[in-house]
């Protein structure tokens, strides 16, 4: 049998996390322009989301998470764009609380 192997490349910023690490690198290597604008607000929302979960008391907000993105991609995503501040200003959807009472029916 086969085992799996464990992906030791380090995370740069705990607090985002490996998937929000890969997600900036792909966006790097996009060829397209209006991908890769479209990729860094998306990027961009769930990085705020994220800090939201975290930091409940406070928002840490938008020019923290261009600096944080032009600090994983080591410069090479800019947020620089017109659409950027308006799509990520726009509040993200909070994760849901699903535990064994939002789960039961007609009980």
């Amino acid at each position: 049998m086969e085992t799996l192997k464990r992906n030791t490349t380090p995370i740069r910023m705990r607090n985002y996390g490996r998937i929000i690490q890969e997600m900036v690198r792909v966006a790097t290597e996009e060829t397209d322009q209006a991908t890769r604008e479209r990729m860094t607000i998306y990027i961009a929302r769930c990085m705020r989301q994220k800090n939201m979960i975290w930091n409940k008391d406070q928002e840490t907000g938008i020019p923290r998470v261009k600096e944080d993105i032009a600090r994983l991609s080591d410069g090479r995503l800019t947020c620089e764009f017109p659409e950027f501040d308006a799509e990520v200003a726009k509040n993200p959807p909070m994760p849901q609380q699903t535990g064994k009472k939002a789960n039961r029916t007609g009980k």
